[in-house]
């Protein structure tokens, strides 16, 4: 434990606390002699991070948590799963700069129930880099993050039957399997539809609730 606190920068008595609320996970013993090793040296520069972000230690507690009760990196990803998205390793901080005053454990609850975060060690995978830095920028927008994880529940619904229904109309009427154009040509057309779609939706929206001209 001396030599843990060294290589941290931190008192022993607060790694002992740490260890006491169950921020670090036990060492491993060899009869009196406690190993610690990387992944504890890892998880005491997370705390410290998540601190200078302002992060309590009873919520990063919490954190901990449910990052330990969460899906692994294999479980979400697949094994040999064809995809085009590109997933993102992030330390606790680099999750905590993405989405700043927003990731408590309910939202990263919700995040790891949807399948957008996994674990691997001491590292967060984020599925896709293009829905990370999406609901990242709605967030900078102002959109609470956990009103962008509940849409992204309600989008997944919607992509879910899109996708039966392009493979099912393709396969029922290609020769192969997975025809080479079925990705682009299932985007192209739900592009279009979705642009489409808004238009109608602001249109509604505008007649509905006509823009205020300010009095002179």
């Amino acid at each position: 434990m001396e030599e843990l606190a060294k290589e941290a920068g931190i008192p022993v008595r607060t790694v002992r606390f740490y260890r006491e609320r169950g921020l670090i996970s036990p060492p491993r013993r060899e009869g009196r002699i406690a190993w610690y090793d990387d992944h504890h040296l890892a998880r005491l520069r997370t705390i410290a991070g998540l601190l200078e972000r302002g992060h309590t230690l009873t919520g990063i507690a919490d954190l901990a948590r449910t990052f330990e009760s969460g899906r692994d990196v294999a479980e979400v990803l697949g094994l040999g799963e064809p995809t085009e998205e590109t997933p993102v390793r992030l330390t606790p901080e680099q999750l905590a700069d993405y989405f700043e005053g927003e990731v408590t454990p309910e939202n990263l609850a919700a995040a790891l129930d949807l399948g957008y975060l996994a674990t691997d060690g001491d590292e967060i995978v984020h599925i896709s880099r293009r829905l990370l830095e999406v609901s990242a920028e709605l967030v900078r927008e102002g959109v609470p993050l956990a009103t962008v994880l509940a849409a992204g529940r309600r989008v997944r619904a919607h992509a879910d039957a899109l996708a039966e229904l392009f493979v099912g109309v393709m396969r029922a009427h290609a020769a192969e399997t997975e025809p080479p154009q079925l990705r682009p040509l299932a985007r192209a057309v739900v592009d279009a539809e979705l642009s489409m779609a808004l238009d109608r939706r602001l249109r509604h929206e505008n007649t509905e609730h006509p823009p205020q001209t300010p009095a002179p």
